[in-house]
């Protein structure tokens, strides 16, 4: 299996796609329909070392994320942090075609800024590519707006306010992109929720089993793997449709199946911890006096 082929500078990239030397050594933006397209012969897979913002169309590919392939005819914003592994799949006997954007930042440009720590907030960073964001015309408008500006700021000359209008900009950008996703959320509501039924079924499932004692607790991301999205993606749907993210959802599950066999069974409190997957009792019952304001032995005397 061929390795991903790794980009460390924003130069490299610039010199792989037939771009002349970025302007600023650390930021850049790329028209992606001037720039050069891959053929078949050329590396498909990447990682690179720098954050990207890609706010395009693509035709006669598909984007990879693990096994799963996805077509992106239609307007799409996608984030990738430094390190992650983007793959590309051409249709057989095509170029890829896109228009759009590419906006690149090293980490290094933000260093000393408030935003070197803010962008790791942005879950969407660590969204797998089916789960990008597909804008309206208007609100691609919006984004595109936005990334000239800091393409036209990028090729002033480095003064000392450089940094800071394009620090600036780049905040706007991803406000307005952490808007639209909420927006997706809304706007896809019937899938959120199947995907919501899923997991309530999984946990239902999973806590009915006898091997929890065995297997432990379940994990945000055992959980995510199992509904075929990413974990930071689950927890912003979850959050959109019910306020509480994934974690959040199996404390309360947890606390349910807690509940029903301290009423319904004469388990005693360590059986109880051991058979949720619990390694200590103190865990449990601080767990359960957190959720509940009571203690495990506190409900099911309530029940006597």
């Amino acid at each position: 299996m061929q390795q991903p082929y790794r980009f460390e500078t924003i130069s490299q990239f610039h010199q792989f796609r037939n771009q002349p030397p970025p302007y600023h050594p650390l930021i850049s933006v790329i028209d992606v329909s001037v720039a050069k397209q891959l053929n078949d012969d050329e590396p498909r897979s990447f990682v690179l070392d720098f954050y990207t913002i890609a706010l395009k169309t693509v035709r006669n590919a598909k984007m990879k994320y693990g096994q799963q392939l996805f077509d992106f005819d239609s307007g799409m914003m996608g984030f990738s942090s430094p390190g992650q592994v983007i793959s590309v799949e051409l249709e057989k006997g095509k170029l890829l075609e896109q228009t759009g954007w590419l906006l690149l930042v090293h980490p290094d440009f933000l260093w000393n800024t408030p935003l070197a720590k803010k962008i790791k907030q942005y879950e969407f960073f660590d969204y797998a590519i089916n789960e990008a964001l597909f804008v309206s015309e208007t609100e691609q408008s919006i984004l595109t707006g936005i990334i000239q500006n800091i393409r036209q700021e990028s090729y002033r000359s480095i003064d000392k306010f450089t940094q800071e209008i394009i620090i600036a900009q780049l905040e706007v950008l991803l406000a307005y992109s952490d808007r639209f996703y909420q927006r997706q959320f809304i706007t896809r509501k019937m899938a959120n929720h199947q995907i919501l039924d899923k997991l309530n079924d999984l946990l239902n499932e999973y806590f009915d089993r006898d091997t929890m004692e065995k297997n432990g607790l379940p994990t945000v991301v055992f959980v995510a793997e199992q509904l075929n999205v990413s974990p930071h993606y689950l927890s912003g749907l979850l959050r959109s449709l019910t306020g509480l993210n994934t974690q959040q959802h199996i404390h309360v599950k947890l606390i349910e199946k807690a509940k029903e066999l301290l009423s319904t069974t004469s388990m005693t409190v360590s059986e109880i911890a051991y058979a949720l997957g619990f390694e200590q009792i103190q865990s449990f019952s601080k767990l359960f006096k957190t959720k509940t304001h009571v203690s495990p032995l506190g409900f099911r005397q309530s029940f006597n």
